[in-house]
């Protein structure tokens, strides 16, 4: 089971990583922004650590129970959430980076729930990268 220290700086990091992305987003002043991003990054990690929480439960009791099925959940349904940033017009389809950005804090909140610190935080630095740093490389190539 995870403690409650444990559940503390869980919660806490998923905050601190989608806060990140959020502060970028924010930055560039795109509807999905900083408190968007946090909450679908600690509501990722919150499902997760419920995921592994229910296992614990019922692992305990001989059940057989998969905490990958509650995380698959999670990237459905986030991704309908970033479905409704994306519009199309005559002039082409915005906000497909916004639907990417949401849907990579969803990851980033899973893999802190489920205890996976360094992929987290090595795919938050990438994440603001490419949000921020490549965007002026695009702008230079076109």
């Amino acid at each position: 089971m995870i403690n409650l220290f444990s559940t503390i700086i869980r919660l806490a990091l998923a905050f601190i990583l989608g806060g990140v992305i959020g502060l970028e987003r924010e930055k560039k002043g795109v509807s999905a922004g900083l408190r968007t991003h946090i909450l679908v990054t600690v509501g990722a990690a919150l499902i997760m650590l419920t995921s592994l929480y229910i296992y614990g439960m019922f692992k305990e009791e001989g059940c057989a129970i998969d905490p990958g099925r509650i995380a698959a959940g999670v990237v459905t349904g986030v991704g309908f959430l970033g479905a409704g940033t994306i519009i199309r017009s005559k002039e082409g389809i915005r906000g497909l980076t916004t639907a990417a950005s949401i849907w990579i804090s969803a990851a980033i909140g899973l893999a802190v729930g489920c205890g996976y610190f360094s992929a987290a935080i090595i795919v938050t630095g990438a994440s603001y990268l490419a949000l921020s740093i490549l965007k002026k490389l695009e702008k230079e190539v076109n």
